[in-house]
């Protein structure tokens, strides 16, 4: 399993700007609702649901949001690096800058739960998240993710 199988390099923002948390995750829903041929609002709702069982955000300035979508057919990415972090509600209380949204299918795999513990594992890599942070551009941004 390799992340780049779930996250295309346009699907990796940088300078991404939102003001909320919610701004932020609405901006990102739409955008995968897109990617992924999806509804905008379903994908919103069940992220939003997800949410409101407790901050995706992870910590180290990193958040995780992820839903089942009904309808979806495999996992699909998008990772965001913010132009100013913000309030993410976040385990540690710091400042969210680094956002990968997972969507998975409602029907349950080993392979989504793979998908999402690998996210985990990368951004919780203090080289990773450097190079993530210090990328310059998208394809960058992309590489550093995915390496």
């Amino acid at each position: 399993m390799q992340l780049a199988d779930y996250l295309s390099e346009k699907n990796t923002l940088v300078d991404v700007q939102a003001s909320t948390k919610t701004d932020l995750l609405s901006n990102l829903c739409a955008r995968a609702a897109v990617a992924a041929s999806s509804d905008a609002k379903t994908i919103s709702c069940e992220i939003l649901k997800r949410e409101g069982l407790g901050s995706t955000g992870v910590g180290g300035g990193v958040a995780i949001p992820h839903a089942r979508i009904p309808g979806l057919k495999s996992a699909f990415g998008v990772l965001a690096r913010l132009q100013k972090s913000i309030d993410f509600e976040a385990i540690d209380g710091e400042p969210v800058d680094i956002v990968f949204l997972l969507l998975l299918p409602t029907a349950t795999s080993g392979e989504d739960l793979n998908v999402l513990a690998a996210v985990a594992r990368r951004l919780r890599n203090a080289e990773a998240l450097r190079a993530l942070r210090q990328a310059r551009n998208g394809a960058a941004f992309h590489g550093a993710m995915v390496a």
